[in-house]
């Protein structure tokens, strides 16, 4: 069966509301929507992905090479395309790739996704991590290496922001996630479920490297900013990855690659 394309022609078309003033409205939220932007994004939405389309919208001159994906789709779907004028104006700005689809994003509790957790997992926990880019590769470290699923503080951005899911390459579709509302919470969850956790911070008294990885581990990291706080420093375990003697900076989502990456290989 040939598959339907619903050509759009206005920009003031009803069924594509969804698509308008992308950036302004990822800024505000999407009443339960996420914007997944780019082939290999939608290529893990519509393969591995935690979640289910709404629509596509494509640059109508982009169809004829997206014959992979578009076998991908489902059939009550819809797809939509359009020409590079109308899709830029119906986003607000110009759109590159010409491929974007909205996805539907169901809540999920913390406590919920940590029970259905297998008896050995590695879960990374988040506290006011902010930065879309450092989130977005913080996922994509996780899905290389293995992450059961992630945790984050309220104050966390969101990882189904535009720029989030293109960064992390489709991971935050496809390693499980879900909310706490402090990291008080966060680790009384944890420690709950007998996952011992491991604060990583430049301050740290062990190198990651001598850390022994259990059964069930978490890993938390903080922000580039103030990092994790003093209380959370005190009360739980805490490493560092050793660096140059005169230089103690390392970026947050790099610093997940390699914290990751050990405790993976001790799995």
């Amino acid at each position: 069966m040939k598959r339907e394309f619903l050509p759009i022609e206005s920009a003031d078309d009803p069924r594509i509301a969804a698509y308008r003033n992308i950036r302004e409205r990822d800024l505000v939220g999407r009443q339960g929507r996420f914007v997944a932007e780019g082939r290999v994004v939608l290529n893990v939405l519509f393969s591995t992905s935690r979640f289910d389309a709404e629509s596509v919208f494509l640059r109508e001159n982009r169809v004829s090479g997206l014959g992979d994906l578009i076998e991908r789709i489902p059939r009550n779907v819809p797809v939509y395309t359009a020409s590079a004028a109308v899709m830029d104006e119906i986003a607000g700005f110009e759109i590159h790739r010409g491929i974007l689809a909205i996805g539907r994003k169901p809540e999920t509790s913390g406590e919920a996704l940590l029970d259905t957790l297998p008896d050995e997992a590695l879960v990374v926990a988040l506290s006011g991590i902010s930065n879309h880019d450092n989130v977005g590769s913080i996922f994509r470290n996780a899905a290389s290496f293995g992450a059961a699923a992630v945790l984050l503080t309220d104050d966390c951005c969101d990882p189904l922001y535009r720029k989030a899911i293109r960064v992390s390459v489709g991971a935050t579709l496809k390693v499980p996630f879900a909310r706490f509302s402090d990291t008080a919470a966060l680790a009384a969850a944890l420690q709950d479920r007998d996952y011992p956790i491991l604060a990583l911070s430049p301050r740290g008294e062990i190198d990651i490297a001598d850390v022994r990885r259990s059964p069930r581990h978490a890993l938390l990291l903080g922000s580039e900013g103030h990092g994790l706080s003093d209380e959370d420093m005190t009360r739980l375990p805490t490493a560092r990855i050793a660096m140059a003697p005169d230089f103690d900076s390392l970026n947050v989502a790099a610093a997940s690659a390699i914290a990751l990456h050990r405790l993976w290989r001790r799995g």
